[in-house]
């Protein structure tokens, strides 16, 4: 029973040493990663890209950059017509008779004959409506992957500030508690007091 006892405690003791370790390399990875001011000392003009490539993607850049091609394609959007007020639509009605369903089979006879001799314009700009949502299908995923790409450039942490926050992490942790690969002991259990 005692071998067993041993076996688990050595394996414990591991897993101890191994925690603190991937918790060392944890802290550093995060440390490297956010240390900005070492990646714009390293490489100020890639960070300083990096930043800017990302701002422009978080600010909706590309969703500009769509609307004016579009706009330079297809032509500026037509100024929206003033609608009719509730008074002429009433005054132009009563202009139809009292009769309402004489007055409605017109206004759908009318209906119809104005869709019929505006059909290929409104197929024409259909078609353009269809072009700019596949359009906008196609660059959304792009955008949002550069987006990713990017923020992972920007917070990538580089072999030597990794290695350097590393460092750091062990001695503050060392200098704090002793070594790190001294697992703490339970206290020893007291002997029961005979009657």
């Amino acid at each position: 029973m005692g071998t067993q006892a041993d076996a688990a405690r050595a394996d414990v003791v591991a897993a101890r040493a191994e925690l603190a370790s991937e918790l060392v390399r944890t802290e550093a990875a995060a440390r490297a990663a956010v240390d900005i001011p070492a990646k714009i000392r390293r490489e100020p003009v890639k960070t300083a890209g990096l930043a800017a490539g990302l701002a422009f993607l978080v600010a909706g850049g590309p969703k500009r950059l769509f609307r004016r091609a579009k706009r330079a394609v297809v032509g500026p959007d037509a100024d929206r017509p003033k609608s009719m007020l509730p008074e002429e639509v009433d005054k132009e009605l009563r202009k139809l008779g009292s009769d309402g369903e004489r007055v409605r089979a017109t206004l759908e006879r009318e209906f119809a004959k104005y869709l019929e001799e505006h059909r290929e314009e409104r197929e024409k700009r259909d078609l353009g409506a269809v072009a700019a949502l596949m359009l906008a299908s196609i660059v959304k995923p792009i955008t949002a992957q550069a987006v990713k790409r990017i923020s992972e450039q920007l917070l990538n942490p580089e072999s030597t500030s990794f290695r350097d926050a590393v460092e750091k992490v062990r001695a503050r942790r060392e200098a704090g508690k002793g070594t790190a690969a001294e697992p703490a002991r339970p206290p020893e259990p007291k002997p029961a007091r005979g009657r």
